[in-house]
């Protein structure tokens, strides 16, 4: 399986489970400033909605804000402003000046499944007489526990670390063709990695919920027992993410009684909203951008343009371990560079007069 084809395949299942609320085009800024205070900015593109399209034609200032997505969570953002772009797009950016960057972290906006990511940040100043440093760093919590069976049972810290973040990059140095190699020989071990979560995530919710079956062909007990020969026959149907779950059951089994699990019941929509929830950490994705007092000296491992840092915060980064977004900067001091310059003249004054 291609990675292209893993990727799709993951975003295809979460449309057929149920529109993914984690998914929103969403833009974070945060701006240090040289005292330690900070700003950030949110903005979230939706479509507009039939209210707000209604009050273009009316009053503008009865303008509705958009629905914000739910893997939004914005509150003590202090203002607010909509904007109307090309067809129906509709922008809202929400922001907030706060006095420390731990206070801001408090804040996080991102949200997983209904929980504010954790994190935490840190802000150093560092005095070099002709320039200060700044670095700024926030650290995202790693959401591993999410998944019953651990990916470093299936590759190794290295290949791992590549998959999810980019590092280290085992692609330098490669060619086209040999990267695309290097990656189909990867990913085979990442699929299976996220497959077999999916089976464990579906077998154990039938066996806790084996009740909710009107007449199972088989008792709990033996349903356990079966469960490796499910799982084979499962997977040899193709990928357990688009499967037809209902008929793998019913041809498994020779009975229909698993279908309360796979249709329009209340244990079929348990277990869907679990099988969403797994799906939306890979699709949780926001831009995040810095702007720090200065000159960018180091971006870390994101990438810094027109002194602005660019990062992705993903999901998938926060999978194999804490994911670090940081930057440093330089900014000169004028007063001491004054200064020196005055000492320097004054020196060279002095001397060409002791001369004379």
């Amino acid at each position: 399986m291609k990675i292209a084809k893993l990727n799709s395949i993951i975003i295809l299942a979460a449309a057929l489970f149920a529109s993914c609320a984690e998914q929103a085009d969403i833009d974070m800024h945060t701006t240090i400033n040289s005292d330690g205070s900070c700003i950030r900015i949110v903005s979230y593109n939706s479509v507009m909605s039939k209210e707000m399209r209604d009050s273009l034609w009316t009053d503008s200032t009865k303008r509705k804000a958009q629905p914000v997505p739910e893997c939004l969570e914005i509150k003590g953002y202090s203002y607010q402003l909509t904007t109307v772009g090309s067809g129906d797009k509709v922008t809202t950016t929400l922001g907030h000046r706060y006095d420390n960057v731990a206070q801001m972290t408090e804040d996080m906006p991102l949200q997983l499944n209904g929980q504010q990511l954790r994190a935490t940040s840190t802000f150093e100043k560092r005095f070099r007489w002709f320039y200060t440093e700044y670095t700024f760093s926030e650290v995202f919590a790693c959401i591993s526990d999410n998944f019953k069976l651990p990916v470093s049972d299936y590759a190794d810290d290295e290949i791992v670390g590549f998959w999810f973040t980019g590092y280290p990059n085992l692609l330098e140095g490669l060619s086209g063709a040999e990267a695309a190699d290097e990656i189909n020989r990867i990913e085979p071990s990442i699929s299976k990695w996220l497959q077999d979560n999916i089976f464990q995530l579906n077998f154990e919710f039938i066996v806790n919920h084996y009740d909710s079956i009107v007449n199972p062909p088989i008792s709990l007990s033996q349903f356990v027992e079966r469960r490796s020969e499910l799982e084979e026959y499962i997977m040899q149907s193709g990928d357990i993410l688009l499967a037809d779950h209902r008929k793998l059951f019913k041809d498994f089994f020779h009975s229909d009684a698993f279908a309360v699990f796979f249709t329009d019941t209340p244990s079929g929509k348990e277990l869907e909203r679990a099988n969403v929830k797994l799906l939306n950490i890979f699709n949780l994705s926001a831009s995040y951008t810095i702007t720090m007092p200065g000159r960018i000296i180091d971006a870390g491992t994101g990438y810094c343009q027109n002194d602005t840092v660019f990062y992705q915060l993903t999901g998938e980064r926060l999978i194999p371990h804490d994911y670090t977004i940081t930057a440093t900067s330089r900014d000169v001091n004028t007063w001491p560079n004054i200064v020196t310059m005055l000492a320097v003249i004054v020196l060279i004054v002095y001397s060409i007069r002791r001369k004379k």
